[in-house]
């Protein structure tokens, strides 16, 4: 029973694109597809080294993400123009379980990522994961973005030291700063050379990405004059030219335990960056991505690409927009691009060990500034105390402490931000004098009806929870006189929490105690059922239920005469 559950939740949610675009796929839509895929392609070669050697594992591990990864995203996502692989945003977090767990460790968490991933999306988190707090996307995106910079001085300026890079945030940049002396003015030239290309290459040509031409003629400058500098052949070795046999690590259960948090860290942060590039790519497009299906699709890419070797894969945006500004109409686009990248590493995979070190991270400066997002950042500061507070606390946690505490902190930062702002926009008012009708068939929609001497009308604004629950209580005790009736408003609650309905059924109980009679008015149908079920509307009796104010006036005058009183 379980399982035929699960499978029917999967189909529910689980739509990719690809079925969708497929039924009439023509040959003009195919040739778009084609071309973008083809470029895509290009533009992703230097970007999945690159990602791959900045997250402290072998270029070709890049390189199997964006093949396997990227061409199951596309083929089982809910984006029709999403581009996947791996991204900048991964670097901090995949370098850091490698340094504690090695590359086992990194396999293992990616999949339980992947996991999570699919979860989410069978859960339909989907859409509520898209309404992350702005200043917390900010605050960790512009993070990360200087985790990344920081992370390729030492390859950028080509500092000749033996002696591996303190992972701190802070002994990272002391050390800079001590061994700045030994600087490499070949690798800083070609650095320099590289993003100055990637800015001014798009005023040249618009359709040849800046990163390949960059890539192409500092690698051909090292290789003719045979400058002295670092390459990835010096500190890896050849790529390897083919994707390996999968398999599955081992790793205890000490260790498994351990890897939870950073694999959740994983999984929250590909969910936030394939949806918002989907949310990206639908404005640029007009369309409109499944996110649910998003979510599974990710998770999938995510469970299979590890077992090859590879690396976490989510939506890239730069790689997204490229592939929309270059015709790509369905997923199709993603496909090629996956292939086009196979072939690469298949027959020209053993020159990238000519690349320049100082190269890809001039690439990866040219990320993180666009990662930055500098512009929304400063714009935050005129906004409220509380958004800036959470913008710095966010990013100062990324900085200098964790992505993973960034990430999960942010998630309690989301969660009590939603709260105070339910909790603001939620009130009780004690009415004693008029009251506004709600009755279609009595009064016209606004009028104001009198309310009898000796009743008193709680009216409850927003969501009854637990943000709110005792501000019955409060209401309460600003009252003056107690009356012999108190109606109970909730024509306004489009929920009721069991904190609620607790406190709902305490402050009736409180009522009585004083031969305080009340009354229920306006309750929807969801809130009435969990009234019924919480045995509020019994305890009142059926009679004290009413639908509008003015059956609950009525109701309240009959009470005080002494008439028809159900005890």
């Amino acid at each position: 029973m379980i399982r035929e559950n699960w499978v029917k939740s999967v189909k529910q949610v689980f739509h990719p694109k690809i079925i969708t675009t497929i039924r009439n796929y023509t040959r003009e839509q195919f040739i778009a597809d084609l071309i973008a895929g083809v470029i895509v392609g290009v533009v992703a070669l230097p970007l999945a080294i690159a990602f791959g050697i900045a997250s402290g594992v072998s270029p070709e591990r890049g390189l199997i993400t964006a093949i396997i990864g990227g061409f199951l995203i596309s083929a089982l996502g809910g984006s029709r123009v999403q581009i996947g692989g791996p991204t900048g945003a991964f670097i901090v977090i995949i370098y850091g379980i490698v340094e504690r767990f090695g590359v086992d460790g990194l396999i293992v968490a990616t999949i339980i990522a992947g996991l999570m991933l699919v979860m989410m999306g069978v859960l339909r988190l989907g859409t509520i994961i898209r309404f992350m707090p702005y200043p917390i996307i900010v605050g960790f995106t512009s993070g990360i973005a200087v985790v990344i910079f920081s992370s390729q001085v030492k390859d950028f300026f080509g500092l000749q030291v033996e002696q591996a890079v303190p992972a701190d945030f802070i002994e990272k940049w002391k050390f800079y700063v001590l061994n700045f002396d030994g600087v490499n003015w070949y690798s800083l030239a070609l650095g320099l050379f590289t993003i100055l290309v990637i800015v001014f290459w798009p005023k040249v040509n618009k359709k040849l990405p800046g990163t390949i031409i960059a890539l192409l003629l500092a690698t051909l400058a090292t290789t003719f004059w045979d400058l002295p500098v670092e390459t990835i052949g010096s500190r890896f070795g050849e790529i390897k030219g083919g994707i390996p046999m999968p398999s599955i690590p081992f790793v205890n259960f000490a260790t498994f335990s351990k890897l939870l948090a950073p694999a959740f860290t994983i999984a929250m942060l590909g969910a936030i960056e394939s949806l918002l590039s989907a949310m990206v790519a639908d404005g640029a497009t007009g369309g409109r991505h499944r996110s649910n299906t998003e979510l599974i699709g990710q998770g999938v890419a995510n469970i299979v690409s590890p077992l090859f070797g590879g690396i976490p894969a989510t939506g890239a945006i730069a790689r997204t927009m490229t592939n929309i500004r270059n015709g790509g109409k369905t997923p199709v686009a993603g496909i090629i691009h996956a292939l086009v990248l196979l072939l690469i590493m298949l027959f020209f995979g053993k020159y990238a060990k000519l690349i320049p070190m100082s190269v890809l991270a001039g690439i990866l400066i040219v990320v993180a500034y666009n990662m930055s997002e500098w512009r929304s950042f400063k714009g935050l500061f005129k906004n409220s105390k509380s958004d800036i507070a959470v913008l710095l606390t966010t990013f100062f946690l990324t900085v200098i402490i964790d992505l993973t505490v960034a990430i999960q902190f942010g998630l309690l930062l989301a969660v009590l931000l939603f709260l105070k702002r339910v909790i603001e926009t939620s009130d009780v008012s004690v009415l004693n004098m008029v009251v506004e009708d709600d009755s279609d068939e009595m009064a016209d929609e606004g009028e104001s009806l009198q309310i009898p001497e000796g009743v008193e009308v709680f009216e409850v604004n927003g969501p009854f929870f637990f943000g709110i629950a005792n501000k019955l209580e409060e209401a309460e005790k600003l009252g003056g006189k107690i009356p012999k009736v108190r109606i109970i408003r909730l024509r306004r609650v489009p929920f009721i929490d069991s904190t609620g309905l607790s406190n709902l059924h305490a402050f009736i109980d409180r009522a009585a105690q004083h031969d305080t009679k009340t009354v229920l008015s306006g309750a929807g149908a969801e809130v009435l059922v969990k009234l019924r079920k919480a045995g509020i509307i019994d305890l009142l009796g059926e009679e004290n239920n009413c639908k509008d104010i003015q059956c609950a006036l009525n109701r309240a005058k009959i009470m005080i005469n002494g008439e028809n009183i159900a005890e």
